[in-house]
Formats: C-alpha cells, structure tokens, sequence
C-alpha cells in the first residue's frame, strides 16, 4: 500500500475516484428509487456524444461536456410521463442519438482515438493536475448541496405531488437533483468511462436495498459499500494489472451477489422463526 500511494498520479486518481464514488452512490439512491436508474447510462451516453463535438471544433472536452449533459439531465427529467413519453424511452431517445452524433462526427475526424477511448473505457489513472482539481471542486460542491438539501431531496424521491402541496418546489429540486446526477456522470466517465459509469449510480444502491428497511440506512450503506468497493477495486487493479474501472465494477457485482446472499439467509432465518412460533 506504500508503494501504491508513493506516485502522485495515484493519488490524483484515488482521491478522484472515492469522491466520485461517494457522489455516485448517494444521487443513485434517488435516482433508483425514481425509476431512473439507466440514467446513468443515458448521460453517458450523450457525454460521449458532446466530447465528440469538442473534439471535431477543439473545444475543451470538460468545460463543454459538462453543460451539454446538465441540458440533457433536466430534459430527461421533465420529459417523464409527458406527451406519452416515460422516463425509458426518454433516455432511450437521447442516449441513442448522441451516440450516434458522436460515432458519426467520430468516423470524420482523425487524431482523436485516444481521448475518446479515455472517456468511452475509462481511464482514471490519467487524471492529470488539471482535471484533478475540477473534479474534486465539483465533487465538493455536489456533495455540500446534497447535504444541505437532504430533506428537500428526500421528499421530492419518494412523492414529488406531495412535496409540492406541503410547499416544497419539487420541479425546481427536480431540476436540481438532474443537475447533480450531470455533474457526477460527467466526472465519473474519466473514473470507468461512458460504458461503465451507470454501474456506479446503480450497484451500490441495489446492494444497499438487500439489507437496509430506511431511506437514511439505505443512503448510509449505500454511500459505505461504493467506497468499499472502490478502494477493493482498485487495489486489486494495481496488484493485478487489470483496468480500474473493469474492477470496481467487478467488485460492485461481488458485493452486490454477497449482500443478495445475506438477505436471503436473514429472510429464511425470519420465516424459521416464525414457524417454530
């Protein structure tokens, strides 16, 4: 472990990475228990499709990425149920056409490969000064909101009718909870890329749900189990030389399979019990 810690651009890449994770897990809550869940995925998607564009007109690819995909997080969130679109189908929409914008301006553009496959596969390890320092002022900044916000989110999760005749904005909180779920996508597709990062919004969520009964011990768990695995993850890609973010995401599954099992034993425990009463 001193070894590991010993270079500086591991450094930069695990203190990216946990604050990413822990952002990660926490919005996932919301958005999981929302339904949106492949939001994730969808945002990728379409960030996938602006670093195209900002590679075909030289623009920088954060500074451009990050709006585009905030624009895309609050359309996404307002099109559900409206005019007969639900909220799949919605990202479904989005995510597949700037897909196909970006492989399309891609095929046209030479010179670009590199920086696309970094943010299509991941590539935290490549986290230079720079971009460190956006991620982890971002990542503040995502986390201070959530904090500070946690009731109004809370009650916008679970019934946003209800929020707004109690006299809580919810489309405004809504809109909010897009922009976050943006900003977080965005940095984490340099963590595992565009084709992984759902997997951090979701996994630690799902795990969580198996053995927590509160929305409180469900953001609790849910927000320990993403930095766990982060840290499993990425030692063992340092120690055995796979990709990062491949193997966050493979220990994400393993927890996910193990707290599944723990549930399950818990439940016939409880039905035993019962029985024997």
């Amino acid at each position: 472990m001193i070894e590991l810690f010993s270079y500086a651009f591991i450094q930069r890449a695990f203190i990216v990475g946990f604050l990413v994770s822990l952002c990660s897990a926490l919005l996932g809550v919301s958005l999981v228990l929302r339904r949106y869940s492949m939001i994730g995925d969808g945002l990728s998607h379409v960030g996938f499709g602006a670093l195209a564009v900002a590679s075909v007109f030289s623009f920088s690819p954060m500074f451009f990425t990050i709006p585009v995909v905030v624009v895309a997080a609050v359309l996404l969130l307002r099109l559900d149920g409206r005019r007969g679109l639900s909220g799949d189908s919605a990202i479904a929409l989005i995510a597949s056409s700037a897909l196909a914008i970006g492989i399309v301006l891609i095929s046209y553009v030479k010179g670009t490969n590199s920086d696309i496959d970094n943010f299509l596969f991941g590539s935290l390890l490549s986290v230079g000064r720079g971009d460190c320092i956006l991620s982890v002022t971002l990542s503040a900044a995502v986390l201070l909101c959530y904090v500070l916000l946690y009731p109004r989110l809370y009650a916008v999760t679970f019934d946003p009718v209800f929020a707004q005749a109690a006299g809580v904005r919810s489309e405004r909180y809504t809109t909010l909870l897009a922009v976050l779920s943006a900003l977080t996508i965005v940095l984490g597709m340099r963590m595992l890329g565009s084709l992984l990062i759902s997997a951090l919004v979701i996994f630690p969520c799902l795990g969580a749900m198996r053995i927590a009964h509160s929305y409180r011990a469900l953001t609790i768990v849910s927000a320990l189990e993403s930095l766990v695995c982060f840290v499993l993850g990425f030692v063992m890609s340092y120690e055995l030389g796979t990709p990062a973010g491949a193997s966050i995401v493979v220990v994400h599954l393993v927890s996910y399979i193990l707290l599944s099992i723990v549930a399950s034993l818990r439940s016939r425990g409880l039905l035993a019990g019962r029985q024997k009463r």
